[in-house]
């Protein structure tokens, strides 16, 4: 049977900075235009937690079911591992996006309605990325999914639901959040780059090549930099307190780039995780106190 344990491993507990983070710094946004709206600030964290949950049981279902999980290096997967049949990972992975549209649904009729196609889209891009007949996460456009609507839809999302105004600061921090996030991706892909490419899963990384991929993830390091300089121009020099994310993302920096294989790539991968949620916090605490 199924442990608790197993099913806490299942939904991949060290992606959920990827959720956190672009609600804290949506909110963080929405708090420096003195519109933060905390009861709606929490439900958006819930519609992230649980489609980061759905998306990850989605993954291992769809993976699980076509056999690419089967020799893998990183964590257990419930399918490919057997530890829970690929019905029940199914159930799991629609009971979270059931969960995230329940809340997405109350935002949207508090908000605007408009928002319930976005949140349609977000739930279909989630199943899609390894589901159906042609996954886009098998041709290389991973990143631009995790960009698009882990970074920018899910920080522009939290300080619209609050603010009910587009705040261009928002895209930036977006922007800066979704970069980093997209380096998990990255660091998760790099490592599985020979167990991809032997059962045909053409990920960014695979198409890139490892030596490019580490210095994409480099770039990808940087521009958040960058977009966080956007974000201090449109609120409070406050912001570039969130340049803190490079302690532990420049950890992760000279991992990858020391040509860090398998296993010695997941220290990199938990230091990226743990960099996106310092940027999310940061920027929280910057813009809530400027």
């Amino acid at each position: 049977m199924t442990t608790p344990a197993d099913w806490i491993a299942g939904s991949r507990p060290r992606t959920l900075p990827a959720a956190v983070a672009p609600v804290l710094a949506g909110t963080g946004v929405a708090a420096y235009a003195d519109d933060a709206v905390w009861w709606k600030a929490l439900l958006a964290m819930v519609v992230a937690l649980a489609l980061q949950v759905a998306v990850n049981y989605a993954n291992d279902y769809s993976d699980g079911i076509r056999g690419t999980d089967e020799e893998r290096v990183g964590p257990m997967r419930l399918v490919g591992s057997g530890a829970a049949t690929p019905r029940a990972v199914k159930l799991a992975a629609f009971s979270a996006f059931g969960v995230a549209g329940v809340a997405g649904l109350v935002l949207a009729i508090t908000t605007a309605w408009w928002l319930v196609a976005i949140g349609a889209v977000c739930i279909v891009a989630a199943w899609f990325y390894t589901g159906g007949k042609h996954p886009y996460g098998y041709l290389g456009l991973g990143e631009v999914m995790v960009f698009v609507f882990f970074g920018l839809v899910a920080t522009v999302g939290t300080t619209y639901v609050q603010t009910e105004s587009f705040e261009v600061a928002a895209l930036y921090a977006g922007t800066a959040v979704g970069a980093l996030i997209c380096g998990i991706l990255v660091t998760n892909n790099l490592r599985d780059i020979p167990t991809d490419r032997e059962v045909g899963k053409r990920t960014l990384a695979v198409v890139l090549g490892d030596e490019r991929t580490r210095y994409f993830f480099t770039l990808l390091v940087v521009a958040t930099a960058v977009a966080l300089v956007g974000v201090a121009l449109t609120t409070t020099w406050w912001a570039l307190v969130g340049l803190v994310y490079l302690v532990p993302a420049g950890r992760a920096t000279r991992t990858v780039l020391s040509k860090a294989q398998g296993p010695a790539l997941v220290p990199a991968l938990a230091q990226t995780g743990a960099s996106v949620l310092v940027l999310g916090l940061a920027l929280f605490v910057a813009l809530l106190l400027g």
